[in-house]
């Protein structure tokens, strides 16, 4: 009898301990930060004061610079990432070295991503401004404007975060018979009508997976820009800037509300373009 109980609680305590990290490190903060975003932090009491008050704090700039970052970022790792797979998908020659390069930048520890990318984008010089100048054209300071900046932390990010995009279209496309093509190909369609008729809606759980993977991390996106460019509202102002100010100069309670209404905001935009995509295909 004692050997049946202890053979059947004897799986628990191998998993006791993934179970207490999860709980400690993953729920516990984020109901911890849930609860600091409806909390006054003058009244002690509930309220939903601290995600109006967001809106005296750049919240709308904040709002819009973040959705053009993540739009943009996604537009070019979804477009290379597509390029890359495409070309994965097909057996040839050297295909195992392609393979190994386009993957060594997503292993490239941000810092270092972020510095190297300061060193090609400065403010004055930089080996981009030396690669404009073999064609005749002048020096461009990368850091004159907010546009410019996020347009400079989109071609930062999308470099390091491609190939992991790349790789989950990879697996959506392997999944896709080659005798659809083949007979897409006799019908007299062409390679850009079958990657709409056949390809994409295919790929739709794939797609929607890339996006929610890379769509949260783009509104998250903080190390990148802050080595690049330091901390300057003036010139680039996303939610996870504003969690910073508030958290080092005001309260926690509105760094988690803003952290808060950035993860609601980002999982409804993928929701709703997931629809779209969805609503498209099938009709």
């Amino acid at each position: 009898m004692r050997l049946k109980i202890k053979n059947r609680y004897t799986p628990i305590f191998f998993i006791l301990p993934l179970v207490i990290y999860i709980v400690t490190i993953s729920f516990y903060p984020a109901f911890s930060g849930v609860f600091q975003a409806f909390h006054s932090p003058s009244t002690g009491q509930l309220t939903t004061s601290n995600f109006t008050a967001l809106a005296h704090y750049g919240l709308i700039s904040a709002i819009i610079n973040t959705v053009i970052l993540t739009a943009g970022a996604l537009a070019i790792e979804f477009t290379f990432g597509f390029i890359i797979a495409s070309i994965l998908s097909k057996r040839f020659k050297g295909r195992t070295i392609f393979s190994t390069i386009y993957i060594l930048p997503f292993g490239i520890a941000t810092v270092v991503s972020a510095y190297t990318f300061s060193l090609i984008f400065p403010a004055v010089g930089g080996y981009a401004n030396s690669f404009l100048a073999l064609f005749g054209i002048h020096a461009i300071n990368w850091y004159s404007s907010v546009y410019m900046t996020l347009f400079t932390t989109m071609l930062a990010d999308a470099w390091k975060t491609t190939p992991i995009v790349a790789l989950i279209l990879l697996a959506g496309m392997s999944q896709i018979s080659p005798e659809l093509y083949n007979a897409a190909a006799v019908d007299g369609a062409g390679p850009l009508r079958r990657f709409l008729s056949i390809t994409l809606p295919n790929m739709t759980d794939f797609v929607t997976i890339a996006l929610i993977v890379r769509g949260i991390s783009e509104f998250n996106i903080f190390a990148l820009p802050l080595i690049l460019f330091g901390y300057s509202p003036k010139l680039l102002t996303t939610l996870t800037y504003s969690f910073y100010s508030t958290s080092a100069t005001l309260y926690y309670s509105l760094a988690a509300a803003t952290v808060l209404f950035a993860f609601v905001m980002g999982f409804a935009l993928i929701v709703v373009f997931r629809n779209k995509m969805v609503g498209v295909y099938e009709g």
